[in-house]
């Protein structure tokens, strides 16, 4: 007789009335009126009962093996990529055996409905009264936050092994699509530093070292990135493998499942304000009614959760977000989190994991049910949504194309074009010359039609400034104003273009013109350009494919110069600052074959040189025509470093640049003979002032003599104020306190003061407030700056550089017999290219310094008051940053 596990109704029922069923009661999961199978569960494939130990990411890749074996009529894994670390991205598909069967034409026919413009309104309706609803069930982006994945191991199990006809006719009519493991890098360092911690029992105590993890915690990928920030940007390989998984699954509904503190219950739809204002009413309502449905099977578990507090949509780098601009519905889940198998909670109760495991399951499974009903509704939403996109983009007196001219930076224009394009954006680039506009433009140029079914991405990505709306910002300033903290969730800035520090032209017309399609190739092959190379070959300087080729050039170990200033050739070409030269003598007799390969990999165009006569500008020869050399680098790893400001910095220079970085401990950099090393990077630190406890007076004293001697110091955004403090600071520049009102009366010590006139409101706030206060802080936004052109750290920076600006620090500038001020902030009408900044800090914000340069007897102190490397997505800054550090390098004068 086959075994059956079944959890009788009645029973059910009695657990409901006495205060609700928990994972402790009757172990997980738990769902009333259902009887189960064979399926073999996680005990009979793990050897321990679901929900009774935190599964690895190999455990859990076991598990569904286990299933698709026992199941394939039902259940199909699809590999979708391969983290850095070597670790397998997959995602299951479960469903009835005929919509399994017919998964390549369902997915035909989700593309088929995305594309109103090949699909008309009576196609649609004949494919949505066929189509399954689809949703997509996305776990644990923070591998720290492990109750998701684990739950998507009860989930599918459930699925598979019920027999109640319910669960069959949410197969019938759904296609469930379960990613586990958004991060298994992250869940493995996790899982690892969890169970070495742990003793002779569990312990829920906030202050054990289960509670408590080490730098880096589990919660970002191999390179220490947030991978909920990366959605748009695309620089992960998780990411990228996810968003190409989702366009060709395209789900009607997309959960992101997350944990918060354990001191929370559990948060759903629908969102906080503020919303992003292109999801669309129709999505809104979508979510209200998942939300609602999800509360009722919450109200008969007896389970607490909250809604519309906190969590927004209006950044669209989450998961919870980027896919309601593909016309899907997403949304996150948030479960509070016992971090562990137990933790105390304030109100003494004991939180545990398998509590997670079963809010997380049946959240799911009240979604599948949402999805499952509502079938045909959020098919037609879906058509209706990208059928609106194109008609959007088609309106007159409205722009209907973006227009990226391509007249500089080539490399960075094609990045973003394929970026936009890996995302399911259609882009052009021209083949003829065209006028639009009233503008002339030459061949190459990428052009981006609004009339698109991914018109609303396109406007999340490209549109300058996407506005908070009045009525929340109008709360924000009346919570400001009574010294309340804002409610503004992430930044309020991401426009690519101004990301990529590229133009954008917004036209309001078609632009019609020969063109082709722009596929997913980020870095095109370079060449060698034909012509007389007797002398050697020039590489022109200003984007990301010279400045990897010089990177290779380095590594195998061409001799290069490159120029500080401008020069013109003999025969008349001109080249910018930067550009750099690769004679024949002292290189390899294949000189000509290496630079034919390097060009190919690194995307770069290399010119011939006939000879080294420069017309104007300096000569090769002469010491405006540094020799570049190959620097050992050297980062600050570990606390109290940012783990994301130290994450980005290593992937910008060892996936970007491609060059090797060494990690060193801030222990060890405290007495460190740091000879072998050309340049140091203090990454940001998690909190301002950190380094001071870290490497105190001992470190800094041991960094000065290093710069003395010749080496090269970097620091990033809040390090730069370690670089102030002290006696003798390394650069001499100062953190300000907030700008005061010079009309308002500041109280003063002492028993008795001089009087004041408070006269309104804003006065009296002035009175109240701490005259040691900082500068309020800034959530996020885009700022311009003005580019010092006439210094060698600045060639092939534009005159023009957008920077994001997060936070309080602001910097003096330097004196002119201290250093320079490279690149300034603009000023206060200028200032904010996108996004949402407090007034005061608007006008002291304005002409301080971004980017300054100290020497130090041979060596040299760079210091950026911003995080030039935030989210790995401000490619408009990486030459600046390449310039720092191997520029910088050569600048420098080290005892050889």
């Amino acid at each position: 007789m086959q075994r059956k596990r079944i959890y009788q109704a009645l029973a059910a029922s009695i657990l409901l009335v006495f205060g609700g069923v928990t994972a402790a009661d009757s172990g997980v999961p738990q769902w009333a009126n259902t009887e189960y199978d064979e399926t073999p569960t996680v005990e009979d494939v793990l050897g321990y009962p679901a929900a009774s130990r935190i599964s690895s990411p190999e455990q859990i890749s076991t598990y569904f093996e286990a299933l698709a074996q026992a199941h394939p009529e039902r259940i199909r894994l699809v590999d979708y990529g391969e983290t850095w670390q070597g670790r397998r991205l997959f995602y299951a598909v479960i469903s009835s055996p005929e919509n399994l069967a017919n998964l390549s034409q369902h997915q035909a026919s989700m593309a088929a409905l995305a594309d109103p413009r090949e699909t008309n309104q009576r196609e649609a309706d004949d494919l949505i009264a066929e189509l399954p609803g689809s949703i997509w069930i996305g776990a644990s982006v923070h591998g720290n936050e492990i109750s998701p994945a684990e739950s998507t191991l009860v989930t599918a199990w459930h699925l598979l092994a019920s027999e109640h006809e319910d669960t069959q006719n949410l197969l019938d009519n759904t296609l469930i699509y379960i990613d586990p493991l958004q991060n298994p890098d992250g869940r493995a360092r996790f899982v690892s530093r969890y169970y070495a911690t742990v003793g002779l029992e569990h312990s829920s105590d906030r202050l054990s070292a289960e509670q408590n993890e080490p730098w880096p915690n589990g919660r970002t990928n191999h390179y220490l990135f947030d991978m909920n920030r990366d959605w748009f940007a695309l620089t992960q390989p998780e990411s990228r493998g996810r968003v190409a998984a989702f366009q060709q699954a395209r789900p009607l509904y997309f959960i992101d499942s997350h944990e918060m503190g354990g001191d929370q219950s559990y948060f759903f739809a629908p969102s906080a304000e503020p919303l992003n204002p292109l999801v669309t009413q129709a999505q809104r309502d979508g979510l209200v009614a998942l939300g609602k449905n999800n509360a009722r099977r919450f109200d008969e578990f007896g389970f607490d959760y909250f809604t519309a507090e906190i969590f927004d949509l209006f950044y669209p780098g989450y998961g919870g977000n980027w896919p309601n601009f593909s016309g899907a519905m997403a949304s996150t889940y948030e479960m509070g989190s016992a971090r562990g198998h137990h933790f105390l909670q304030s109100s003494g109760d004991i939180l545990t994991f398998a509590d997670g495991v079963q809010r997380n399951f049946v959240a799911f499974m009240a979604s599948i049910e949402t999805v499952a009903e509502n079938r045909e509704q959020l098919l037609q939403n879906f058509y209706a949504f990208r059928q609106q996109g194109i008609e959007q983009g088609s309106q007159r007196g409205q722009t209907r194309s973006y227009i990226l001219p391509n007249q500089r930076d080539a490399a960075g224009h094609r990045r973003l074009a394929a970026i936009l394009s890996e995302q399911g954006v259609e882009v052009r680039q021209t083949t003829s010359s065209f006028r639009a506009c009233g503008e002339q433009y030459e061949a190459g140029a990428y052009v981006v039609g609004l009339a698109q079914p991914s018109h609303s991405l396109v406007r999340a990505l490209l549109d300058p400034e996407v506005p908070l709306a009045d009525d929340f910002l109008a709360e924000q300033e009346r919570r400001r104003s009574n010294n309340l903290r804002d409610q503004i969730y992430d930044v309020t800035a991401w426009s690519l273009p101004h990301l990529f520090n590229l133009d954008l032209v917004a036209c309001q017309q078609v632009v019609d013109v020969a063109s082709e399609r722009v596929d997913s190739e980020r870095v095109l092959p370079g060449y060698i350009a034909e012509g007389d190379a007797n002398y050697g070959y020039v590489v022109r300087w200003g984007d990301m494919n010279s400045a990897r080729l010089l990177t290779a050039a380095l590594r195998e170990g061409l001799r290069i110069r490159s120029a500080d200033s401008a020069f013109t050739h003999e025969d008349g070409r001109e080249f910018a600052a930067g550009s750099f030269v690769l004679p024949r003598q002292g290189n390899p007799d294949d000189l000509t074959q290496l630079l034919a390969t390097l060009s190919t990999q690194t995307g770069a165009i290399v010119e011939p040189l006939a000879n080294s006569w420069i017309e104007q500008g300096p000569s090769i020869g002469s010491g405006n025509f540094k020799p570049v050399q190959a620097p050992n680098i050297a980062l600050l790893w570990d606390e109290p470093s940012s783990v994301l400001s130290a994450g980005s910095t290593r992937y910008i220079i060892e996936r970007e640049f491609h060059y090797p970085v060494t990690a060193i401990r801030p222990a060890q950099l405290r007495a460190a003979d740091l000879s072998r090393y050309q340049v140091l990077i203090l990454p940001a630190s998690a909190q301002p002032g950190a380094y001071e406890q870290a490497l105190g007076e001992q470190g800094r004293e041991n960094l000065r003599g290093w710069v003395a001697r010749g080496g090269v110091l970097i620091t990033l955004g809040n390090a730069t104020g370690f670089a102030v403090a002290g006696e003798t600071p390394l650069l001499a520049s100062a953190l300000e306190q907030k700008a005061t009102d010079a009309e308002t009366a500041e109280p003063r010590e002492g028993s008795s003061v001089q009087g004041t006139v408070i006269s309104d409101a804003k006065t009296h706030q002035s009175y109240l407030r701490n005259p040691q206060a900082q500068p309020d802080w800034v959530p996020g936004i885009i700022a311009r700056t003005q580019v010092d052109q006439e210094h060698w750290l600045t060639a092939g920076v534009p005159e023009q550089l957008y920077t994001n600006y997060i936070g309080n620090e602001i910097y003096t500038p330097l004196r002119i017999s201290d250093g320079r001020n490279l690149v300034n902030f603009a000023a206060p009408k200028d200032l904010v290219a996108s996004g949402y900044l407090w007034q005061d800090n608007r006008h002291q914000i304005a002409y301080k310094p971004y980017v300054m340069v100290q020497p130090h007897e041979r060596g040299l102190v760079i210091s950026f008051t911003q995080e030039p490397n935030l989210r790995g997505y401000q490619h408009g800054q990486f030459v600046l940053l390449w310039n720092a550090i191997f520029r910088g390098a050569s600048q420098a004068t080290p005892l050889r």
